[in-house]
């Protein structure tokens, strides 16, 4: 009920009679003359009150997705114009080249699954059930605002940049939505971040500090494990128990391993929290997906796993995506379309896939979570942050950790 409804309700029930020479407030100061139906123009012109200016930013980053097919090929051409996740020389003069290539097979993928990546939809909606749960949690540094900084896709770094000066934020955590750190996707996007800084922000009117991996956080291990109990509740009673779990997250060079990056050491630590609070109830193996490249990559990949299951006569087996914290197309294409149903000729009848994280109130919790112990804790980064790969060639990699250490 409107609050002139209230009044104009209130009014009848006390017999007082309403003439055309007698206003009645109407919430915010506006008055309105009954006979006539004209709004009173000096309270019209009362000024509206300010927006409230966020306290507290907290930009999401990720690698994000083209949201339209006609996106596909400017997506493609900045992921193979990264140094950071594909060093390939003549960079600037191949990239283009690859992406207009690979583009035509990339269109399809996304067409398949619907015309383009739901990885925006469900940042956004992630980050506005995270800023309302911040909110009520942690009122001192409240209120909070969300922003996105995708790495190769709308809204770009720069784009989120924009947004938050022009809000006026003094106060902003990076937070990446890859739980677990990889010089190639939480190192890429805090890279592109410090050389957008050093263009946007010279003055340095901003305050930053990183959640810069998240991969064993109690909530964070609660969500992945109540998708995957989710999913075995689907297969028969007797044969729950038996079902093999992939974890499955994408691959990465063996280069990279070898260089000293902390992506595998660290999704293993996830499925281990995830097994563990599941009581190791089943059979299960890290497995990894994406492959590009004629390089060797982490290995098994999940394909060759299904085979080799399949072989071995297995018939229910359940992929859990464990790297990504909302669908896109390797787990729309890659896993439901390729892999399963790969699986099924195969002869692995009970092949299933687990939700991802998406809206999990379980997930939601867990970012807001993360996010307030940051912030109680005034800490810059996470213990792991400075320590660079002992094998790092990437001066940039460098000047970006002094940057963000350097922020108090």
């Amino acid at each position: 009920m409107s609050l002139l409804q209230s009044c104009i309700r209130g009014s009848l029930r006390t017999k007082t009679r309403l003439n055309g020479a007698k206003n009645i407030s109407v919430g915010g100061g506006l008055s309105r003359h009954f006979s006539t139906g004209v709004l009173d123009k000096k309270q019209v012109e009362t000024p509206l009150k300010e927006p409230v200016k966020p306290a507290t930013g907290v930009l999401l980053m990720n690698m994000g997705g083209p949201g339209k097919l006609s996106e596909v090929e400017d997506f493609l051409t900045r992921l193979f114009s990264d140094s950071d996740i594909i060093p390939i020389p003549f960079q600037s003069v191949l990239a283009p080249l690859i992406a207009k290539r690979r583009t035509p097979k990339i269109v399809n993928q996304y067409d398949i699954i619907g015309g383009g990546s739901p990885i925006r939809s469900w940042t956004e909606k992630q980050g506005k059930l995270m800023e309302k749960l911040l909110d009520e949690t942690s009122p001192q540094t409240a209120p909070h605002k969300s922003y996105i900084g995708f790495r190769y896709a709308a809204p770009l770094t720069e784009e989120a940049l924009e947004e938050i000066k022009k809000d006026g934020v003094r106060r902003v955590v990076a937070f990446t939505q890859y739980p677990q750190y990889s010089c190639s996707t939480t190192g890429s996007n805090l890279n592109e971040l410090y050389r957008k800084l050093k263009v946007m922000d010279k003055e340095g009117t901003i305050q930053w500090s990183l959640i810069d991996r998240w991969s064993t956080h109690p909530k964070l291990i609660q969500a992945f494990a109540s998708r995957v109990e989710a999913s075995l509740k689907e297969y028969k009673e007797e044969e729950r128990d038996k079902v093999v779990i992939l974890f499955s997250a994408h691959s990465l060079p063996i280069a990279a391993i070898n260089r000293g990056d902390p992506y595998s050491a660290e999704v293993a630590a996830t499925v281990d929290r995830v097994m563990a609070s599941l009581g190791y109830s089943n059979p299960y193996r890290l497995v990894w997906q994406s492959q590009v490249g004629p390089s060797q990559w982490l290995g098994p990949q999940t394909n060759d796993a299904l085979k080799g299951l399949a072989k071995q006569g297995q018939k229910n087996v359940l992929l859990v995506p464990i790297a990504f914290t909302s669908d896109h197309i390797e787990t729309l294409y890659e896993l439901d379309y390729e892999y399963c149903e790969e699986a099924k000729k195969l002869g692995i009848t009970g092949i299933k896939r687990a939700e991802s994280l998406n809206d999990s109130s379980f997930f939601i919790e867990a970012m807001a979570d993360a996010v307030k112990q940051h912030l109680e804790s005034n800490s810059l980064h996470t213990p792991q942050f400075p320590l660079r790969c002992p094998g790092c060639k990437n001066e940039t990699c460098s000047e970006m950790r002094e940057f963000f250490m350097k922020q108090k």
